[in-house]
């Protein structure tokens, strides 16, 4: 496989500040985000960042790092200003990886990538894996998709979906099957359509869901999903999420 890993990282974070920069068992976040990446299949790995201390950080560590605008709205907009600047042609993959995600599976993000190189009909891909407690099913910061018989995206939702109308309804309280699924948000894009993006209209759905996949679902297209048969580490928030990582990572 051919494809570019790409990490945004912006240094503001409300619940963790400077949170990119967080040091975690000696290193910066982002850069054990990247060093995550680089045990992937991908030619190249990436920090897009939006502060000159992001930068500093990973080249200190040898991570290629590029400074983007400072007011980029979302993620996926500081990508697509990333694949002008790397020159990426339009149907190179990037994978999209957050940066903070620091115990990231490289296995995950090269699947992530096979999904869309082998699909020839979506332009992005993204992974999921089965929900196994009913309690999560009905967590509202829990996303959960569903998927056509292809293996591609049909929506995404904060709501318990699909909602297994007469098991609930006679109060059976395990899940259905087959098993609903969570979202994993890693996404494959090609870099043409990444450039895109941001200049499509946001839909109404995003806006309601607050979820920015379906924006792509809404004008027309299509998005390939890896189902993981293992479930992704834990990503960081939160200082409690970060000092969890600490502790797995012994610092």
């Amino acid at each position: 496989m051919s494809f570019t890993v790409l990490i945004p990282a912006r240094l503001a974070s409300t619940r963790l500040p400077r949170k990119p920069l967080a040091e975690i068992a000696g290193m910066p976040m982002v850069v054990r985000v990247a060093r995550q990446a680089q045990a992937s299949e991908a030619h190249q790995v990436v920090v897009a960042a939006d502060h000159p201390d992001i930068v500093r950080a990973c080249e200190a560590h040898g991570v290629q790092a590029l400074l983007t605008r400072s007011d980029h709205p979302t993620g996926s907009d500081r990508l697509a200003e990333a694949c002008e600047r790397l020159g990426l042609d339009g149907h190179d993959v990037v994978v999209n990886v957050q940066g903070d995600e620091p115990l990231i599976d490289p296995a995950l993000i090269d699947a992530t990538a096979a999904a869309l190189l082998m699909r020839e009909d979506c332009v992005m891909s993204t992974a999921a894996h089965e929900i196994s407690s009913p309690a999560e099913f009905t967590n509202p910061n829990v996303v959960k998709l569903v998927c056509d018989a292809d293996g591609r995206a049909l929506y995404f939702s904060r709501a318990p979906l699909p909602w297994w109308r007469d098991g609930y309804a006679q109060g059976i309280h395990t899940l259905s099957r087959p098993a609903p699924l969570r979202h994993i948000g890693i996404y494959g894009y090609h870099a043409g359509y990444l450039r895109r993006f941001p200049l499509l209209p946001p839909s109404p759905l995003e806006q309601i869901e607050s979820l920015e996949q379906l924006r792509v679902l809404w004008h027309g297209e299509r998005i390939a999903v890896h189902v993981s048969e293992t479930l992704p580490g834990p990503g960081v928030d939160t200082p409690e999420d970060l000092e969890r990582v600490r502790a797995l990572l012994g610092g």
